[in-house]
């Protein structure tokens, strides 16, 4: 099967947004773009004819087509496959993002709590599929995520915002770094790793000794951090690496590092035990109150 880059589309603006970085990623991979629509089950005859939406299904017929043509028209050279699908949401898009490269799903937007919210279906999603899941906030342009202009003008013709990664360096895992690598280099921009560490269980500063102390575990920390990153800087050597090694909260540090990004980049455990599938509180936290496209990276 031929990698692409999917999108689950409907007719919310946040699904646009999310078929638009789909594109232009597609564009970046050199991949087709497949725009999957999602058909839930229909209601029996007797109960379609009283709710009279008929028409209704016909129209979200036509969203996939018409978006696909939009962004041909767009994007000039990008393949655009359309795919009908009828069933579990959740289930049927689960099943593109593991046929293809990467899924972008869109989420809502600001929230009443000062975030962005996840719909129940991205978040399933996000904690099933295999491959990676981008979630693209409605109102998400192409210019978000580049840097302004001289002139302080937004626009999509400047270098890009640099690449955020999370990175547990206790468990460094390669699916998360190559992917974090490689959207770094197809955007030429810089890779922000940001690794945050929790503070030790004794109250720094408040005996002698506690400041070398602290001292000490920056440096090992930071050190770790090094480490870690030495044979990726050598595998991908035009990558311009920025490394950022912090005490404090990690979602808290990453939604802030997101505000400057063009992409925030976590990872998942592949967890299969009785507990069922989980994304982790920092991965959920980030999805909920970035600023920028998220991708959630599924690793062992």
């Amino acid at each position: 099967m031929s990698p692409t880059i999917a999108v689950g589309l409907d007719s919310s603006p946040e699904s646009r947004a999310a078929a638009e970085w789909a594109a232009r990623e597609a564009v970046l991979r050199g991949l087709p773009l497949k725009v999957v629509h999602v058909q839930e089950p229909v209601p029996p005859p007797t109960v379609l004819a009283l709710l009279g939406t008929e028409s209704d299904q016909h129209w979200t017929e036509e969203i996939a087509a018409e978006s696909a043509e939009g962004l041909r028209l767009r994007h000039p050279g990008l393949e655009v496959i359309t795919e009908e699908r009828s069933g579990n949401a959740a289930e049927v898009l689960c099943e593109a993002a593991d046929a293809a490269g990467l899924l972008a799903l869109g989420s809502r937007g600001f929230g009443a709590i000062g975030g962005f919210t996840v719909g129940s279906v991205s978040l399933a999603v996000v904690a099933h599929a295999q491959r990676p899941v981008v979630l693209v906030r409605a109102g998400e342009q192409a210019a978000d995520e580049h840097r302004p202009d001289p002139a302080g003008v937004p626009s999509a013709a400047t270098p890009f915002q640099p690449v955020v990664l999370g990175l547990d360096i206790r468990t460094p895992d390669e699916t998360l770094l190559a992917f974090a690598f490689d959207a770094a280099a197809r955007r030429e921009t810089t890779l922000r790793v940001v690794h945050v560490w929790d503070e030790p269980p004794t109250s720094f500063y408040r005996f002698y000794g506690d400041a070398e102390l602290y001292s000490t575990l920056v440096s090992k920390q930071a050190g770790a951090l090094t480490e870690a990153l030495h044979p990726w800087r050598r595998k991908f050597p035009d990558v311009d690496v920025v490394e950022a090694s912090r005490c404090g909260s990690a979602a808290q540090v990453l939604v802030e590092a997101s505000r400057d990004a063009s992409l925030v980049v976590v990872g998942r455990h592949i967890r299969t035990g009785r507990l069922g599938a989980r994304i982790g509180h920092v991965a959920h936290a980030v999805v909920h109150h970035a600023a920028a496209p998220v991708a959630v990276v599924a690793h062992g």
